[in-house]
């Protein structure tokens, strides 16, 4: 069988197959089972094989680049360019076959195992803690409908916490309403150590990666935030610029512009919403420290007199975005600026 280029439609259980010889003729289209894939595979010659960037993409772009293939990544969104009238899975696996020839397209570098493993941990820890946060919500909502409230933080949260499990002071509570809310306090206490065990395993790919400590010099990216970005950002190659990985992240304007007239709306949002929150929260926090130490951040401390504080934030996540690549792309580490001195 003379085929060429091979764009699969991947999906849970039943796999869609669209393939096309040297001369553009469709040769094979066909559904697969995915006990079938790798058998058929195999019995193709090496060809260019195209499939999204979406769930166990990456698992099937390795094994069918150990039969000998030459595999791509899409991002969904620049297929659905190619989908002709109604979607379905036959018409997917088309238009993924079809996107995959264009000379223009941008594709996703394939992540090893490690990559993915070192993610996985990331992505726990963020699940971990949003579970936590909902068990330290719904804690303070069930008390205060009794009156007892405290303040924010970890303070508050032991506060409250005490009022529960102190003999004395949960007399005013009901029994029952006591038992469900010790209840909540355990499950806080059992997230509480797993958490820290992520964490120690974080700290741990940390600590065995050069990329990762080298990425933990720039300010606002600490430990979490270097390591995300090392395990995310497989081929910094694959960006031109540093702009180009900050508009990959999602944190350049995004432009409705037309009849020679630029229009800049809000930031984009694309990209990993995961390192975007790592970097506009690091961002956030280098905002507070250019306030109390304006010689460091003579720029940011500019920009908070014309823009608000939040926009600001946007702005330095963008350029420690560009920081990063440039570190990824070039080594070292990071310098800070040689600050003129004061006349």
């Amino acid at each position: 069988m003379n085929v060429s280029t091979i764009g699969i439609d991947l999906a849970k259980n039943v796999f869609q197959v669209h393939g096309v010889d040297a001369h553009g003729e469709v040769v094979i289209v066909r559904k697969l089972r995915r006990a079938q894939v790798i058998a058929f595979f195999t019995k193709i010659p090496p060809c260019l094989v195209g499939m999204e960037a979406c769930a166990t993409g990456h698992h099937w772009a390795r094994e069918l680049a150990k039969l000998g293939h030459t595999v791509r990544l899409l991002p969904p969104v620049y297929v659905k360019a190619y989908v002709k009238r109604s979607k379905n899975d036959a018409a997917d696996a088309a238009a993924i076959c079809e996107a995959v020839t264009r000379p223009s397209m941008r594709f996703v570098p394939i992540k090893t195992q490690e990559q993915q493993a070192a993610l996985a941990v990331h992505r726990t820890r963020d699940l971990l803690i949003g579970q936590r946060t909902q068990l330290i919500n719904a804690l303070r909502a069930h008390l205060a409908e009794l009156g007892l409230v405290a303040e924010l933080g970890r303070d508050g949260l032991a506060k409250l916490a005490g009022i529960v499990s102190n003999e004395e002071s949960a007399a005013s509570l009901p029994p029952v309403m006591r038992h469900a809310l010790q209840v909540v306090l355990d499950q806080l206490a059992a997230l509480g150590q797993q958490i820290g065990q992520l964490d120690r395993a974080i700290a741990a790919q940390h600590n065995a990666s050069d990329v990762s400590r080298r990425l933990e010099s720039i300010p606002g990216i600490g430990m979490i935030g270097a390591t995300a970005i090392a395990a995310t950002v497989t081929d910094p190659s694959a960006f031109k610029t540093g702009r180009d990985l900050a508009a990959w992240i999602g944190l350049v304007p995004r432009q409705h512009s037309t009849g020679g007239k630029e229009k800049l709306g809000g930031i984009s949002k694309q990209g990993d919403r995961y390192l975007r929150r790592l970097l506009v929260v690091g961002a956030t926090a280098v905002v507070r420290q250019a306030r109390l130490h304006p010689e460091k951040y003579p720029w940011i401390i500019k920009l908070l007199a014309k823009k608000p504080a939040k926009v600001v934030a946007i702005a330095v996540a963008n350029k420690t975005a560009r920081i990063a690549w440039a570190i990824m792309s070039k080594g070292g580490t990071y310098r800070p600026p040689v600050l003129a001195a004061a006349a």
